[in-house]
């Protein structure tokens, strides 16, 4: 029973893998064709535009020419309706639909505008009306927009290249070996956990998992943006996607479908790209409002126009104008593109954004707090030392029960634990009933009775000074051995710093930045790191609870606070703090509770959020006040309000501004990917 819901499971599964791919995929080819769309209607609208053009007497006077020909105005009318119906389609439709949401914006002010010149010019044509009419306004209006909207398509199909490509870096195939030791070619979504499938050199790998046989380098820059390969041996996890680079390897699968660390990215990139910062909310605002205020000033502008004296056709083309003018096209543009470019770039630098707000905050981070185990050091513990406390222990007794003991656990201290007494060829005992102590240790039972890992604060707590033999050298970590309520022994461990940890500290106070460390480690090694690095201060031997208290108190003190840990026993810090930081450990990035997820787990990283987060918060600034500063200069000379000395804006001149803005803002968001090259450069 449990193995035929294992099996319907893991088909689920797969075809939820299989739709997420289909509806990623879905979402590229519906860009590609509003691509395609546009360009076409683009090209028909111009030619059909052309004629129109030569017909206009306005701009046969403009260029010293004079056909007079009398069924040009039907000629034109008959192109100007062959324009409006096939051009204007797409704002036709746009209109419908913002209507229809409630939400009228940027595709019912063109609908309105397009509309309004068709069918005035259309009663001058038919001579229903007297006046002049609009039919190349009409026609280089359309192919404007058009315009603009083609390069709108190019610009985000342009963002999401670099999702897509990572959505395709999972082979179509992989070789699965059978019991039997033959090997069979399968497709990848029909790989289950527990197979055991080959990587050849050269080969992606196809889902993530465990190397059970082999060494190699693993590529994983499109997955982490670290570019070195990674060396892997039997043991160590693999994502897929990676590339193998060196030597064959085996891998037991132990994650397919959505829950492949490659699936997780992609859709937690895809979600920050959906969900809203105040900045875009700010920007959705100013639409809606723009759109109420173009009404509003186009039928004022019409009003005391035709109610001065002007002609009808007069008042009319400034209304027109003014609607134009005020199309919050490029506002709508402003922040999403951003959006989707730097979720993207941050994705590929080791980057995983869950809370947009909390990453463009990451520009007003004052303070920053460090966990010090697996983040400004290796996170690789080895022993240094061991020893006895109790007279019937040696102490390699103490380490086969300390390594009994912590075999059950993740930590750091205990893979280095593990490693040491595997390494002495000490045999592992059964120990039972094991369970984590939050900021203490672990614990479990062996032979009936007590056995227990603690840290320093813990142990002085209960028995009082450490032993001199225990004491450590003040770059060591102590831990002690408690067996049945007595102190029978202690290891010392070492944790090397991160090259990186330094370098990122400095470039954190030239961007005038405190930096803190919170560890539970003692007071010596805490001293000790904080020397090497040149922290502004260090909290040592504090458990979870208090580092939420520790972030709580420097944010009372004015400071926006930024907490780098774990996303586990630290999640308590990461919800208080500005901005939580998880380090992913490789391929964990399961952390709910932080802001952003490191997946390389380095130092320097933080200075990469921080840029970027700088960077496109700068970009969306930018674009608004581009987006909105236009029809501040625009929307008067629109309105008329020059017109005593001569000066006004066509209608056509007026898409032109508008689609222009459109252009520059898109450009403008592109240039975000040349300046993260160049900081990283």
């Amino acid at each position: 029973m449990n193995q035929h819901a294992s099996k319907h499971d893991n088909h689920t599964q797969h075809a939820h893998h299989h739709g997420h791919a289909q509806e990623h995929n879905h979402g590229h080819d519906h860009h590609a064709h509003m691509v395609s769309d546009f360009r076409r209607r683009f090209w028909i609208s111009l030619i059909l535009t052309l004629p129109i053009l030569l017909l206009s007497p306005m701009l046969q006077s403009w260029v010293g020419i004079s056909w007079q020909w009398a069924p040009a105005a039907y000629v034109q009318l008959a192109l100007a309706t062959a324009l409006f119906f096939y051009g204007g389609l797409p704002f036709l439709k746009g209109m419908k639909q913002e209507l229809g949401r409630r939400q009228p914006a940027m595709m019912t002010l063109v609908a309105l505008a397009i509309s309004v010149a068709y069918f005035y010019s259309t009663a001058v044509a038919l001579q229903l009306v007297e006046g002049k009419p609009f039919f190349w306004e009409l026609a280089s209006l359309i192919d404007i927009m058009l315009l603009g909207h083609w390069f709108e398509m190019k610009s985000v199909m342009g963002a999401s290249r670099a999702l897509e490509a990572l959505s395709q870096l999972l082979p179509a195939t992989a070789r699965r070996r059978k019991p039997d030791g033959s090997f069979e070619e399968v497709k990848v979504e029909h790989l289950q956990a527990g197979d055991e499938v080959v990587i050849r050199p050269g080969e992606r790998i196809p889902a993530d998992g465990e190397v059970i046989e082999g060494e190699s380098y693993v590529n994983e820059s499109m997955l982490t943006g670290e570019s070195v390969p990674v060396a892997k041996k039997a043991g160590d996890r693999v994502a897929a996607g990676s590339v193998n680079d060196h030597a064959v390897l085996v891998v037991r699968v132990t994650h397919v479908g959505n829950d492949t660390y490659l699936n997780k990215v992609i859709a937690m990139v895809q979600e920050a790209q959906k969900s809203k910062s105040k900045t875009q909310n700010l920007a959705d605002k100013a639409a809606a409002w723009l759109f109420y205020i173009a009404l509003g000033v186009g039928a004022l502008t019409f009003i005391i126009w035709w109610s001065s004296g002007s002609p009808l056709d007069f008042a009319l083309e400034r209304a027109v104008t003014v609607m134009i003018i005020a199309c919050p096209h490029a506002l709508g543009l402003a922040v999403p593109l951003v959006v989707a470019i730097s979720t993207t770039i941050s994705a590929q630098n080791g980057l995983l954004i869950r809370n947009r707000t909390a990453f463009e905050n990451a520009r007003k981070i004052s303070v920053m707090v460090f966990d010090k185990t697996g983040t400004l050091t290796q996170g690789n513990f080895g022993v240094r030392r061991c020893g006895s406390l109790h007279p019937d222990y040696t102490k390699e007794k103490v380490l086969q029960l300390a390594a009994s003991l912590e075999q059950h656990s993740e930590h750091p201290i205990a893979h280095g634990i593990v490693k040491k007494a595997q390494e002495e060829g000490a045999s592992l005992l059964e120990v039972t009933a094991v369970e984590n102590i939050t900021g203490k240790g672990i614990r479990g039972e062996y032979e009936g009775k007590e056995l227990m890992i603690t840290n320093t604060a813990f142990y002085k707590e209960q028995y009082g000074d450490l032993p001199a033999e225990a004491e450590g050298d003040g770059t060591e970590t102590v831990v002690l051995l408690i067996y049945d309520g007595k102190p029978i022994g202690y290891l010392a461990l070492a944790d090397a710093l991160r090259e990186e940890s330094k370098p990122a500290v400095e470039q954190l106070h030239r961007m005038h930045i405190k930096v803190f460390m919170a560890t539970g480690d003692s007071h010596r090694v805490a001293e000790a790191v904080s020397k090497k690095l040149g922290l502004d201060g260090f909290y040592a031997e504090v458990l979870p609870d208090e580092k939420q208290r520790i972030v709580k108190e420097l944010q009372q003190q004015g400071e926006f606070v930024a907490m780098t840990g774990d996303g586990v026993n630290d999640a308590p810090a990461l919800a208080q703090a500005d901005v939580g930081i998880a380090v992913g450990s490789g391929t964990d990035v399961a952390a709910e509770t932080a802001d952003i997820i490191l997946v390389n787990s380095n130092p320097q990283d933080i200075v990469h959020l921080i840029v970027f987060g700088r960077a496109t918060y700068r970009k969306m600034r930018q674009n608004l006040w581009w987006a909105t500063g236009y029809n501040l200069f625009a929307l008067p000379l629109a309105a008329g309000v020059l017109a005593p000395w001569g000066i006004m804006l066509s209608p056509a001149i007026g898409g032109v501004l508008m689609s222009v803005s459109t252009i520059i803002v898109a450009l403008n968001a592109q240039l975000l990917k040349k300046q993260v090259k160049l900081h990283q450069s």
